[in-house]
């Protein structure tokens, strides 16, 4: 598991969706302002992908959404759209907060539901709406306080700002509604239990109801969990599928995931107490290499991967943990065999391919920078848009005294990073040395086409 820059794409949904959340609370929360990251884990969004695939298809999708896991202990999941289509978000908070698959599941047929109903273009019409009269009460409160009426035009321009507030939250109660409904229609067609997600808001009503008090339902954006619950308890109560359990294999995979992200994510004293060394069972095990890796403490780390690669000698994501233990006490020959047998048994897996060529690089061997650039380039070719992938890269052709090569990698990712400015002075620089009409030429030169015109804005802004 690693913490990555956003790519470019999800830099968009990011600040996207920063955008709305700040329209609601009057400033940025700390994600939008960069303090959160997307969490880039095979075994956890090879999960997450297996979870939405059927929602997906059975909503009409093409092609099915990709799903996130950010880095951020809010209990929230959102839907967005991006360059390449649209995207679900789960926040690391709520997948620590769930108790199991199903109710997971649930949540993304929520999110699912927005995307099938075309919320997320109309939340820019709702958006729109709700500004008219806050800046209609900006004109008028301005024009107040010019003409001497200070306190007044404040007060216009405040009730101007609540007024559209509570405009959009009514608008969005409406579409999370909306999705409710989808989501149980979701789960009945792949035959999945509703109770996961009938489960989720009763706890939300929970908490809604201890804390109550606090709440302005006017300017609430999503039903209250109360009437949440009871919207649903229909459909619920006619499903077939009702009293259908999670399968001991997904139940499994579930905690195993959790385990790993709490390790990976809590402040190492919660990890203990929530998986203390009484604890001996497998998630426990798995969550004690991850908080003794960062402690650090890589020798109880390197025993608590072991005794599960001895249970388990075909996990590759046990073999990719011990690589980044080996990785991690700067021992990274000994890192290489362990991801190369996880990328043996993943070898489409694009972050599990870029750890090995990461380990083949860091032994600083310029007999490795072959092996590491065909392991990068078969990364390349199902995820062509992350930064550290074309970083590596970079690294590998420098190695391998490839200065051009280099230049265009370093190109990709500065482009990638959405510094266009960079991104056009190493594809200048690649472009003068490569083989005219070669592709490698040709890429260089898009590149340089394609930033130009996106400096000029970043250095007009």
């Amino acid at each position: 598991m690693s913490l990555k820059t956003p790519s470019s794409a999800a830099r968009k949904l990011l600040f996207a969706a920063g955008f709305v959340t700040a329209f609601l609370t009057y400033a940025l929360p700390a994600w939008a302002q960069g303090d959160m990251g997307l969490l880039r884990d095979t075994e956890t969004e090879e999960m997450l992908r297996s979870y939405e695939t059927p929602l997906a298809r059975a909503a009409g999708l093409n092609p099915v959404p990709k799903v996130w896991l950010l880095g951020d202990p809010d209990i929230n999941a959102f839907a967005t759209y991006g360059d390449g289509g649209e995207n679900i978000f789960i926040f690391s908070g709520i997948l620590l907060w769930l108790h199991s698959p199903n109710e997971l599941i649930g949540v993304m047929a929520h999110e699912t539901g927005h995307i099938s109903a075309g919320h997320l273009s109309r939340g820019n019409v709702g958006m729109q709406k709700a500004m008219i009269p806050m800046l209609l009460s900006m004109v008028i409160g301005v024009g107040a306080m010019i003409a001497g009426a200070g306190e007044a035009g404040m007060a216009i321009m405040g009730i101007g700002q609540a007024y559209a507030m509570g405009q959009f939250a009514a608008f969005t109660r409406v579409q999370e509604s909306t999705a409710d409904q989808i989501a149980a229609k979701l789960l009945l067609a792949t035959h999945q239990s509703p109770m996961g997600m009938y489960h989720t808001f009763q706890r939300f009503a929970d908490d809604e109801a201890m804390s109550a008090y606090k709440v302005d339902k006017f300017a609430v954006d999503h039903p209250s969990g109360q009437d949440r619950v009871f919207d649903l308890n229909d459909m619920v109560d006619a499903s077939p599928y009702r009293e259908v359990q999670d399968s001991p294999e997904s139940l499994h995979t579930f905690q195993m995931v959790q385990a790993k992200l709490a390790g990976f994510v809590l402040p190492v004293k919660q990890g203990l107490v929530r998986f203390p060394d009484s604890d001996t069972s497998e998630p426990s095990r798995y969550a004690h290499a991850m908080i003794y890796l960062r402690q650090p403490n890589l020798q109880k780390a390197l025993a608590a991967i072991n005794g599960l690669i001895t249970e388990e000698p075909n996990n590759p994501y046990f073999y990719e943990a011990r690589g980044q233990i080996y990785l991690s006490m700067a021992r990274p020959l000994q890192a290489i065999p362990d991801y190369q047998k996880s990328v043996s048994l993943r070898p489409q897996a694009p972050q599990l391919r870029l750890a090995l060529a990461t380990a083949q690089l860091a032994t600083e061997d310029a007999n490795m920078a072959q092996p590491a650039l065909a392991n990068l380039k078969a990364a390349i070719l199902v995820e062509d848009d992350d930064i550290f992938t074309w970083y590596e890269t970079a690294q590998a052709y420098s190695l391998l005294k490839n200065e051009p090569m280099a230049n265009l990698s370093t190109a990709e990712a500065w482009y990638n990073a959405g510094d266009m400015r960079k991104a056009m002075i190493f594809a200048t620089r690649a472009r003068g040395k490569l083989a005219q009409g070669s592709p490698d030429w040709q890429r260089a030169g898009d590149i340089i086409g394609a930033a130009a015109p996106l400096a000029a804005q970043q250095r007009g802004g």
